[in-house]
């Protein structure tokens, strides 16, 4: 079991989640190990789609890896939301901690059966895997209704495919810009009863305060942030630059927005280890 495996076993088993930050460059990927410090927490770096298509994986390893390394306090680099076989064993191969394969719009059987490939690929090379079953949507793309995780599904996904970790549907939804999803803890309570795996929730910008509290009492190891730091960081940019309108030098441009995403990850890394 590689660190980031145990960390997130171990959350699952007690009373405080590990956090998963999407970054798109060394300066939030900093400023979330800086707030991961200042808490005394594990954090995973998390490279989505957006980010494999602006720089190759290969060169995400060497940022984010050199950066984990320096770290005071655990830190991974993951491979989010990932259903192309061939980039998540590059990413295995690159030096990535953790990969995650996304099957949860294929056919139970099917995503099973890549999963195993996944699984078996990774732990041999000391890599942990995370998977899906039931799919949580994204409301910038219109979607609005999830379909949950149906424990039978999630109970065999654990018990055939190998894998480490278990992102499920109980009403989070990606890229929402306002909290206000409230948690379907009656089907978390179901699943988490049928599955041994520690569980991930995904979109956990728009879950509620308190919900979000109230997961750590649950087997979730792991939650992943996205949105609430975007809008953080590209807000506070924004703002920098229509303020100076004669400033060039990006480093300057950009000190706010480190300073800014810091403490939003500071403050959001404090709900999940209180």
């Amino acid at each position: 079991m590689n660190y980031i495996n145990y960390e997130v076993n171990m959350a699952a088993r007690g009373s405080y989640i590990v956090p998963g930050f999407n970054v798109f460059g060394y300066e939030d990927a900093q400023a979330v190990i800086h707030a991961a410090e200042r808490h005394h927490s594990p954090v995973l770096l998390m490279v989505n789609r957006d980010a494999r298509r602006a720089l190759a994986l290969e060169h995400w390893s060497a940022l984010l890896g050199s950066l984990a390394r320096n770290a005071s306090v655990p830190v991974a680099v993951h491979l989010d939301h990932c259903s192309d076989l061939d980039d998540i064993f590059q990413a295995v191969d690159v030096g990535f901690h953790s990969v995650m394969y996304d099957g949860s719009k294929l056919p139970l059987e099917e995503n099973i059966a890549n999963t195993k490939r996944v699984a078996e690929y990774a732990h041999a090379r000391g890599v942990a895997v995370e998977a899906e079953v039931g799919t949580v949507p994204y409301s910038d793309m219109g979607e609005v209704t999830p379909e949950f995780t149906r424990p039978e599904e999630a109970a065999r996904m654990a018990a055939e495919s190998g894998a480490d970790w278990l992102a499920v549907s109980v009403g989070n939804i990606h890229r929402q810009t306002c909290r206000a999803t409230r948690i379907n803890f009656q089907r978390l309570e179901e699943i988490q009863k049928v599955c041994s795996l520690p569980l991930v929730l995904h979109g956990s910008s728009g879950v509620l305060a308190e919900d979000l509290a109230k997961v750590r009492s649950y087997r979730v190891g792991k939650v992943n942030i996205g949105t609430a730091l975007r809008q953080v960081f590209g807000g506070t940019l924004r703002a920098t630059v229509l303020a100076n309108p004669n400033t060039f030098d990006r480093l300057t441009l950009l000190e706010q927005s480190c300073e800014q995403a810091e403490d939003k990850a500071y403050e959001l890394i404090g709900q999940m280890v209180v």
